[in-house]
């Protein structure tokens, strides 16, 4: 809450700021009832993210009353509903997926301690909140809650310049999220290991990197290399920490797509075909392990990439309009073909 406050307003949140603004966040995390309706209508196997985009899309329709982008008080408004209602809407999709009744809010728990509870306790059972699991996964909001002006927050920013209203902006970079190139590379990490275990696990490791070096043979390392980082990603180390917390505390210590994970970053800091291209571990490399020991769906991992990304884009989508040069994005292009094409009779 600390860093979503302080991407919102630029400052760290005093203490009365800070009981302030989880109080806040804490009376909107409901959404309003017939939203369940709304959901209903998608089948039980439909994609989380094609879901999460619909339901985002549809607060337009069911939070009106704060649509006015020329009005600061309900861009704020607007920003508040949606990070504190993101979280009970990936988890309303989660159960449908599943089919089990939506868990709701409870007041007294912690944002990422409320998530887990609607995420994995259900009526006849409550969810016993881990300590490890919850810091765990609140780094793993932290770590993507903004990250520069990838094409997601370009999405958001371009698609809100046109004076949409905030829901329809931030739904918008989710659908772009979605895409594997960017939301859905911790996704591919995940497909990765498995594949390479499914293959012959550690023994197949040193294998598995010589076909990544060869151009011809279509094999990727994903999670390794970023736009931004040129050196170790530093979201990448604290990942790797976060990730041995969660597996010992879950008595996974011996998950093979751990040990794998472990060789294969080895390999790539002492071969000098990865050092010399600065192919370091990235932040997806150990994120997708962290929440597959949680129980987190591995189609669902862009939707978590999505709520911990939402303050980023709301922020971003707020300064933009607040800057007195605002004016509709327009990209533009170099047309390069032909001036007249005669009609072929």
């Amino acid at each position: 809450m600390e860093v979503s406050y302080l991407i919102l307003n630029g400052e760290l949140p005093d203490a009365e700021q800070k009981a302030a603004f989880d109080r806040e966040v804490t009376n909107h995390t409901m959404v309003k009832e017939p939203m369940l309706r709304f959901l209903d209508g998608f089948g039980t196997d439909a994609h989380p993210m094609a879901m999460l985009t619909g339901l985002v899309g549809a607060m337009s329709a069911f939070y009106h009353d704060s649509t006015d982008i020329t009005n600061p008080e309900h861009r704020r408004i607007s920003a508040i509903r949606l990070i504190a209602k993101m979280p009970t809407l990936v988890a309303m999709v989660y159960k449908h997926s599943v089919g089990q009744p939506v868990m709701y809010p409870r007041n007294d728990l912690s944002y990422t301690g409320n998530f887990l509870r609607m995420m994995f306790g259900t009526p006849a059972e409550d969810y016993q909140i881990n300590d490890v699991v919850e810091r765990a996964l609140d780094r793993i909001f932290i770590l993507h809650a903004d990250h520069e002006q990838n094409a997601s927050t370009s999405t958001v920013r371009l698609c809100g310049s046109s004076g949409t209203n905030p829901y329809a902006a931030i739904a918008a970079g989710i659908a772009c999220l979605w895409g594997p190139a960017h939301g859905g590379a911790n996704e591919a990490c995940l497909h990765m290991l498995e594949n390479i275990q499914a293959n012959g696990g550690l023994a197949k490791v040193g294998e598995f990197m010589e076909q990544v070096k060869d151009k011809s043979s279509g094999v990727r390392l994903m999670g390794f290399g970023h736009r931004v980082y040129k050196n170790y990603d530093p979201r990448a180390k604290l990942m790797q920490e976060t990730c041995r917390e969660v597996l010992s505390a879950l008595g996974l210590e011996n998950d093979p797509l751990f040990k794998l994970a472990m060789e294969l970053e080895r390999i790539a800091l002492e071969d000098d075909y990865f050092v010399e291209r600065k192919l370091y571990p990235n932040v997806d490399f150990y994120s997708g392990i962290v929440q597959r020991a949680i129980g987190i769906p591995t189609p669902l991992f862009t939707g978590i990439f999505a709520l911990a990304r939402t303050v980023g884009w709301i922020s971003q989508w707020d300064e933009m309009l607040g800057d007195p040069e605002f004016k509709i994005g327009r990209p533009r292009q170099l047309y390069t073909g032909y001036a007249e094409r005669d009609v072929k009779k």
